[in-house]
């Protein structure tokens, strides 16, 4: 008898058990943050960035712009990452990391941001400093 109630306390502690690691999992899972996730709030960030002010130049796979008196570059470096940085390329502040490719266009003042991640997501952000100047 006391086999049997010993078994059944090891069995109700492996169940118990099983049931907090999904439970674990479920959450991790949950709170992971994703690509898109990134791309959201790097929109954010950008668009902020972007806004009042002044379009410079695109040349160099990097976005040149004028805002507040300082003129400031953003651009997708050999470490794989989206970064923005001064006009010569000094003082790094990283906006999106682990990206596999990025590049940036430029027609009439309208900028075009194609972002890849390895995960296979790819999203496009377009501004318009035309507009906004």
């Amino acid at each position: 008898m006391e086999s049997l109630i010993a078994l059944m306390v090891i069995s109700g502690t492996l169940l118990v058990y099983q049931g907090l690691s999904h439970s674990l999992l479920s959450h991790m899972t949950y709170l992971r943050e994703s690509d898109q996730d990134k791309w959201l709030l790097f929109t954010h960030q950008f668009r902020s960035e972007c806004r009042g002010a002044r379009f410079r130049s695109v040349r160099g796979n990097r976005l040149y712009i004028e805002k507040d008196g300082k003129e400031l570059a953003f651009g997708y470096t050999s470490k794989k990452d989206f970064r923005k940085a001064s006009a010569k390329w000094h003082g790094y502040h990283p906006m999106l990391l682990n990206l596999s490719s990025a590049h940036i266009s430029e027609q009439d003042q309208r900028i075009r941001l194609v972002l890849k991640w390895p995960s296979g997501l790819e999203r496009t952000f377009i501004y318009d400093f035309k507009e906004k100047s």
